[in-house]
């Protein structure tokens, strides 16, 4: 369940450079970026990095499924009925992870690491394939969240399962970067890891900051529509980044845990607006899996900020969920 970059859209004022500081680089794998207005009691730039940088470390350590020594990792090689000692952030997720597999009659799923190996998507895959159904079947009584299980500060498995905290970690780890600046005094920020992003307070000359919804194309860039945030994240999820083809059939890396088999319906993206960029996270996962007659009842349903694109004929059709309108106007008003 990989991540989908946003355009960022940030219009500077000529002579503010003084005031809006900017660094990132490489993280899980792709990139993140903090721009940031310095204000009087802000700490140096060198600081803010290393504490940024920090933070992303230590989730790498814990959380990383490319890394054999990661505490996660270890985890997934323990037999069934195994428990270990984990972290306070990783038992953090896996609750969250039960809550929205609960929500959505299991959409959400965070041990789909086997099928994201077997298709070919995965830290440990030999290559992108179309898997026969008898290897499916074989791969399925290890793919559900009712094996895993929280015992204090223990997580337990009741099958040899392979949690991948992918689809929840990017947006988890910019709501712990964004508590740390706010701590230390940072006050309007943009903040992106891996395209799950959240916006803080304003530019400096008081304009909002601008954030542009990428058009699912896969040939160019293009924007589909901007948004103004304010403590507010965005997340987005799509099928049109990672994903091959074989005999014309699009397969893409955000998998149906239910059936074992990659997403298969006309949503070609989602995009969830929420304060809370883990939540924000998950749940465009979520309604991804679900599609877009699914996902809308249950964005109706839970209040959920939610713009759905989906392919038609050669273009793509916009809708939004009732919050996300109420919030920002009709996509077509924007």
């Amino acid at each position: 369940m990989a991540r989908f970059s946003v355009l960022l859209l940030i219009l500077l004022l000529s002579g503010c450079g003084d005031t809006l500081q900017e660094f990132g680089g490489p993280t899980m794998g792709s990139r993140y970026s903090l721009k940031y207005v310095q204000t009087a009691g802000v700490p140096p730039r060198e600081q803010l990095q290393a504490e940024v940088q920090g933070i992303l470390a230590e989730v790498d350590r814990q959380m990383s499924t490319w890394r054999a020594d990661s505490e996660l990792s270890r985890f997934n090689r323990l037999p069934a009925g195994a428990c270990m000692p984990m972290p306070a952030p990783v038992l953090e997720l896996v609750r969250f992870g039960e809550e929205l597999s609960a929500s959505s009659a299991g959409a959400f799923d965070l041990t789909v690491q086997p099928l994201m190996e077997l298709w070919g998507f995965g830290a440990q895959s030999r290559g992108q394939r179309v898997p026969a159904a008898e290897e499916i079947a074989a791969v399925m009584p290890l793919i559900g969240q009712r094996h895993l299980r929280i015992a204090g500060e223990r997580l337990c498995q009741e099958a040899a399962v392979r949690v991948d905290l992918d689809a929840i970690v990017a947006g988890a780890t910019v709501d712990r970067i964004a508590a740390r600046l706010a701590e230390l005094g940072v006050h309007s920020f943009l903040l992106e890891v891996t395209g799950e992003l959240k916006a803080v307070g304003r530019k400096p000359d008081g304009s909002p900051w601008n954030i542009a919804i990428e058009a699912p194309r896969a040939d160019r860039l293009e924007e589909q529509l901007r948004l103004q945030l304010d403590g507010l994240g965005l997340s987005t999820s799509g099928d049109y980044r990672n994903y091959f083809e074989v005999d014309g059939k699009r397969y893409s890396h955000t998998f149906d845990p239910r059936s074992g088999r990659p997403v298969a319906h006309d949503l070609a993206s989602v995009s969830v607006v929420d304060a809370s960029v883990l939540r924000a996270d998950g749940l465009s996962t979520t309604l991804m899996v679900l599609g877009a007659e699914q996902g809308m009842a249950y964005a109706e349903r839970e209040g959920v900020a939610a713009l759905f694109i989906q392919r038609q004929g050669e273009g793509f059709v916009t809708r939004a969920s009732p919050a996300f309108i109420a919030r920002f106007g009709a996509p077509g008003a924007m």
